[in-house]
C-alpha cells in the first residue's frame, strides 16, 4: 500500500490543457499536482527543486523540447519517472522520448482513465504506451534494432573500444591513456561511432549499452 500520494509535475505550454489535467489529477485520492510549467527550461529547474514522483511532459515546448528536457533531467534525477503527453503519434517522436528516458508515451486525445493508468504504471517503474500507437511502436523498434545491429557491425575495432569505454564512464583522457592514443583521436573515434549508432548524448549511449548487455559482459 502506498504511504503517500503520487507527486506529479506538469510541463506543457497549453495552459487550458495543463489546468484541466491538474484538475483531473486533483480529483484522485492517490495523486497530487505539486508544480506546473509552460517552458522547458523553467520546468527543468522546478522539477529538480521539487523532485516529483512523475513528470508529465509535452513533447513540443518552448525552451527545451520534451526529449531534451527528459534527457537532461534524468542525468541528475534518475529516480523521477517521465510520461510524455503529446499530439504526435509518429514512431520517431516515441523513439526520441523513450531513448531520452521516458517510461510512458500518451496522446492528448487519450481517455482520462488511460492517462491516469499510465501515470500510476510509470510510478511503479513500468512502461506504458498509448494503446493507439503501441503496435506501430513495436514494429518500428524491431526495425530500429536491426539497423542498430548493422551499425554496430560497421564500427571499427578502435571505435568499438572507445564507445564502450565511454559508456562505462571513462573520460576521454582516461581512454586515451588506456588505448595509447591522443585525446583528439579518442574524440574523433567517439564522434564517428556515435554517429554510426545514431546516438546523440552520453545518456543515450549508456541506455544503448544496457540494452545491448555490455555491462553484463564487463
Amino acid at each position: 500500500m502506498r504511504l503517500h500520494k503520487l507527486r506529479i509535475f506538469l510541463a506543457d505550454d497549453h495552459a487550458v490543457l495543463r489546468e484541466g489535467l491538474a484538475a483531473l489529477i486533483g480529483e484522485q485520492m492517490d495523486m497530487e499536482v505539486i508544480g506546473q510549467a509552460s517552458d522547458g527550461r523553467i520546468a527543468i529547474d522546478q522539477i529538480r527543486d521539487c523532485r516529483p514522483d512523475v513528470a508529465v511532459i509535452d513533447v513540443s515546448m518552448p525552451g527545451l523540447s520534451g526529449a531534451q528536457l527528459t534527457a537532461q533531467l534524468l542525468e541528475t534525477c534518475p529516480e523521477i519517472q517521465v510520461v510524455a503527453l503529446t499530439r504526435h503519434s509518429e514512431p520517431g517522436y516515441v523513439r526520441q522520448m523513450l531513448q531520452a528516458g521516458a517510461r510512458g508515451y500518451m496522446l492528448k486525445q487519450t481517455s482520462a482513465a488511460e492517462l491516469l493508468s499510465a501515470i500510476r504504471a510509470v510510478a511503479e517503474g513500468r512502461t506504458h504506451l498509448d494503446t493507439a500507437i503501441a503496435g506501430r511502436v513495436v514494429q518500428s523498434f524491431v526495425r530500429t534494432q536491426a539497423a542498430n545491429e548493422s551499425a554496430e557491425a560497421d564500427l571499427s575495432a578502435r571505435e568499438a573500444d572507445v564507445v564502450r569505454l565511454t559508456a562505462f564512464g571513462y573520460s576521454n583522457k582516461e581512454i586515451a591513456t588506456r588505448l595509447g592514443i591522443s585525446v583528439k583521436t579518442v574524440d574523433t573515434y567517439k564522434n564517428r561511432a556515435m554517429e554510426k549508432l545514431g546516438l546523440h548524448s552520453r545518456a543515450a549511449l549508456v541506455r544503448y549499452a544496457m540494452q545491448r548487455g555490455w555491462f553484463d559482459e564487463s
